[in-house]
């Protein structure tokens, strides 16, 4: 294992042994823009500031606590990042391929991703639920570039199913038990902090995007390489650039994954126990 990050993670299980003793979650669940308050509906435990985590830091965008939350929906562990680190925060990779690593340091099998997420596709609208097919990573790097960062990582890992089809098929199960519509879409990541020109959008769209943002894709990656099972939603914040009228800013996203609040906790809420 790379050494930046064999201490870190041990360090980091010894912190989470001594606090929760000897936990066993299912599933993991990265919580990207709108998302943290989910974490009040799915019985929440207790948490430790991402701050304790030598990697991780302090998250330095509006919306995202940096807490690493206990939860026990339906007496299920499980665990909640309550906010994500972006590539964009200027701190490289390392806290933001941290958690996917911890995921695999606990011995976790499915790891959850959300994000809010910008509509390509003319039929996905804001409050729209989607689940990643597949995505185009347009970050202008790869947080697998340089030493392998954990033995159970290849040197070329395979990207031919990121998103676990199985995992996917339970995803639409629960939308169905939450009586919600649940899309299915090729995520398109930018690196950011700027949202996209509308030049941009419309390339994209002939690329096969259907929804773009600015995460996510650095997590699956690592997750698929070290054989977790991903899964991930995003929740359409707004129209991508061109398709709305309106100037695009990050409070206008905050704002509508606030009103679709409801909506997300139910699904998670119906999903992480069948997990």
């Amino acid at each position: 294992m790379a050494e930046k990050y064999s201490v870190p993670l041990l360090q980091a299980h010894q912190l989470i042994r001594e606090t929760w003793g000897e936990i066993k979650p299912r599933t993991s669940i990265i919580c990207g823009s709108g998302w943290g308050e989910i974490v009040d509906g799915l019985s929440p435990v207790s948490c430790i500031s991402y701050e304790h985590f030598g990697l991780m830091g302090k998250t330095t965008v509006s919306g995202h606590k940096g807490n690493l939350w206990l939860a026990k929906p339906q007496g299920v562990e499980i665990l909640i990042f309550q906010g994500r680190r972006h590539y964009y925060e200027g701190a490289g990779w390392a806290p933001v391929i941290f958690p996917a690593l911890l995921t695999h340091e606990l011995g976790v099998d499915n790891f959850l991703l959300t994000n809010a997420a910008g509509g390509i596709r003319e039929d996905l609208h804001p409050g729209d639920m989607m689940v990643f097919t597949d995505h185009l990573n347009f970050m202008g790097s790869n947080p697998l570039i340089g030493q392998v960062p954990h033995p159970a990582i290849p040197r070329f890992p395979d990207q031919s199913e990121v998103y676990d089809s199985a995992l996917r098929k339970k995803i639409h199960q629960a939308g169905n038990v939450a009586e919600q519509t649940i899309r299915e879409g090729n995520y398109l990541a930018l690196s950011g902090p700027a949202f996209e020109t509308p030049a941009e959008i419309k390339a994209f769209a002939r690329l096969g995007a259907d929804a773009v943002g600015m995460s996510t894709v650095p997590e699956a990656i690592v997750a698929n390489a070290l054989g977790l099972k991903v899964g991930a939603i995003s929740c359409i914040s707004n129209l991508a650039a061109g398709r709305c009228s309106n100037a695009l800013s990050h409070e206008d996203v905050t704002e509508t994954s606030r009103l679709a609040l409801p909506q997300m906790t139910q699904l998670l809420a119906s999903l992480v126990p069948t997990l």
